[in-house]
Parts: structure tokens; sequence; C-alpha cells
């Protein structure tokens, strides 16, 4: 059903409140999945960014998460005290570091491998929707980035 002109400001007509409402929900149902790991969900973000290419430089965490540097520091403050992940020298460059799990930070992953899902199973939605919909953020993200 296509809305009338004067719909165009209704709350449920936007595209801003739904992806608002779900972000803040979906974070929400990782919580209490998260909690025995000692993660919150930017702290889990950063692990995945690690987990899959470590090492990376602090702006490549940064640039991948897409936050910008002060928000990504405390977050790496905090998984450093937790022990989770360790700052390494880059060769050439003293200004610079990479970030690497540690060997506990390494060992979280393999708990890990159940949050995904325990995340689907709690949606309650099929896999190929879930994937479908992944996909069609993607492409708003991209829709949406601003180049540097």
């Amino acid at each position: 059903m296509q809305s009338a002109p004067d719909d165009l400001l209704e709350l449920d007509q936007q595209v801003c409140f739904a992806l608002a409402v779900a972000s803040r929900n979906v974070i929400a149902l990782y919580r209490p999945i998260l909690e025995p790991l000692g993660l919150t969900h930017p702290q889990y973000l950063v692990m995945l960014a690690l987990w899959g290419k470590a090492p990376l430089r602090f702006g490549e965490v940064a640039e991948m998460l897409r936050l910008d540097p002060a928000t990504l520091s405390p977050l790496v403050k905090r998984l450093e005290q937790s022990g989770l992940v360790e700052r390494q020298p880059v060769d050439g460059d003293e200004r610079t570091f990479a970030l690497v799990p540690t060997q506990s930070g390494t060992a979280l992953r393999k708990q890990a491998l159940g949050v995904p899902p325990a995340v689907i199973e709690r949606l309650g939605m099929p896999l190929e929707r879930l994937v479908a919909l992944r996909d069609e953020l993607t492409a708003v993200i991209t829709a949406t980035d601003v180049p540097k």
C-alpha cells in the first residue's frame, strides 16, 4: 500500500526509526549471550576484527568498525586490562602500534563460536532471511558511507 504524501512523516514510515529500534533490540539480545565471555557488544566487534585479521594497526581496526579513534581507544584499553588484547610495535613506525589477541583472547574465540548460533536461535528467523537482511543492510552501509 502506498502512503499518501501527508503520511510521509509518520513514524512507522521512517527507515531511520526501523533501523534504530532494530539495532537497539539486536544489540540488547547480544548482551546476555556475551556476558559469560566478559565482553560488551562493541568489545565483541573489536575481537571479531582481530580474530579475523590480526595483527591490525589501531587505525585499521577503527576503519573496519567505522569508529573514530576516540571511541575505539577506551574499548581497546578495557580489552588490554582484561588481558585479551595487546599492543605490538610496528617496525619502522614508532608512533603506531598493532593490536593482537593475547593467548587468552585467542582462547576466547573458541567460546565465541557459540554466539552466532545463539543469536540466530533467539531471533527465531530462518538463516536465509538473516543473510538476506545482512546483505541489504550492507548495501545501506555502502550507500551511506561518506568518503574520507
